[in-house]
């Protein structure tokens, strides 16, 4: 269990005020679940490098699962604004569980629900609400990411089926996905999206091990060599790369919300400890470079709260921008690194230890920072955006 469970959420400018009461009920419903579930084996699974035993089938007993899908295939039919504080919530407790509901939500139950046909969203989308269906979402390859254009995994029209080959690495959930939607090019050269499904002769998913990073979640590879795909498995809806940046930009735009927790979780660590540790016959919260590291802490958290709940409501106005989007993920990925870091110093030696959060924290955001787009190229984003030209 984290060393000072959290009882609050700090709320320096009243941002409280202008969410509803269904949000303030959906934040503290999986706050609580967090608290008593996740926090009591976090540390373990990460120092030994396991996943959390039957988290995909809790997490949607508590509803964190395509929040946002309509009721009729197995969601909450929440607001972005929900799915936003249920993402903050999740990555208090640990990025590896805010991830696994994540890929789950935004890349593979969005995908199908957005692009897929009603056949697919009706065999789909209720079992993986439930997490009795575990996804995973195929884009980055070993030779492309941050380029998605010049991927080499392909399929060909073999009549009656699609044959799929190819590869995918970095992948959160793969080694124990049922179903993987996978980005591939056709023939002409135009990406689509396949929904590949465990069992399928030819698809194999072996596990990244020796991670530093995410070591509470299962990572591995994708790998397609003569995979025969029903063509009722294609995604109907979409052809072309806006297919899975749309997916990624529900993602980043999750990430930029989920954060914020765990910068909070090591925030609220620091402030506590800062008054109970005595150095020099005082608190250390009482010296003045703690108090402008606290300060600071606080300060960014708010900007980042602040920058998220205008993107919410953007978001469920749909006009959010992908640029917008990218500004967020990136402000507020480096603003928590950062708050890890640098609270771990306040904890001084006790800050590497596994009863305090900041470690892990600090290790799960070094991925965070680059899977979804990398801190740079979320500032390219911003530039192209600014001067409508393109840097890449």
């Amino acid at each position: 269990m984290s060393y000072y469970p959290l009882t609050s959420i700090p709320d320096y400018y009243g941002i409280d005020a202008l969410l509803t009461e269904e949000h303030k009920l959906i934040r503290q419903s999986v706050r609580d679940w967090v608290e008593s579930f996740v926090m009591p084996q976090i540390d373990q699974a990460a120092q030994n490098h396991t996943d959390i035993p039957n988290l995909m089938r809790e997490l949607g007993k508590i509803g964190a699962l395509g929040p946002y899908i309509p009721v009729e295939y197995g969601g909450s039919g929440l607001d972005q604004i929900s799915y936003g504080l249920i993402m903050q919530e999740l990555e208090r407790g640990d990025s590896a569980v805010r991830s696994a509901a994540s890929v789950q939500s935004s890349l593979v139950m969005f995908p199908i629900n957005e692009f897929g046909s009603e056949e697919q969203k009706k065999k789909y989308l209720p079992k993986l609400a439930a997490g009795e269906m575990i996804g995973s979402f195929g884009l980055t390859e070993p030779n492309h990411g941050s380029d998605p254009g010049s991927m080499e995994t392909y399929f060909k029209d073999m009549g009656d089926h699609y044959l799929l080959n190819g590869a995918k690495m970095w992948i959160t959930n793969s080694p124990l996905c049922d179903i993987a939607v996978v980005w591939a090019k056709n023939e002409e050269g135009k990406v689509q999206g396949l929904i590949v499904e465990r069992g399928m002769e030819g698809f194999t998913t072996p596990e990244t091990h020796n991670k530093w990073s995410l070591r509470a979640s299962k990572t591995g590879e994708l790998v397609f060599n003569d995979v025969k795909v029903p063509k009722e498995n294609l995604l109907p809806g979409v052809t072309g790369l806006k297919g899975p940046l749309s997916c990624l930009n529900s993602a980043r735009y999750g990430i930029s919300w989920g954060v914020i927790g765990a910068a909070i979780d090591c925030y609220c660590t620091a402030v506590q400890y800062s008054k109970e540790r005595k150095q020099f016959g005082k608190p250390i919260g009482s010296y003045q470079l703690q108090q402008k590291k606290l300060a600071e802490f606080l300060t960014e958290i708010t900007k980042a709260q602040l920058l998220c709940l205008q993107l919410g409501n953007l978001k469920n106005a749909h006009k959010a921008t992908p640029a917008q989007i990218s500004m967020a993920k990136r402000n507020n990925v480096h603003m928590a690194i950062e708050i890890a870091r640098e609270s771990r110093q306040i904890l001084g030696g006790m800050g590497i230890m596994g009863e305090f959060p900041m470690m892990r924290h600090a290790a799960n955001l070094e991925s965070v920072i680059t899977y979804e787009g990398t801190h740079d190229v979320h500032l390219l984003i911003t530039g192209l955006d600014i001067t409508g030209i393109n840097a890449f």
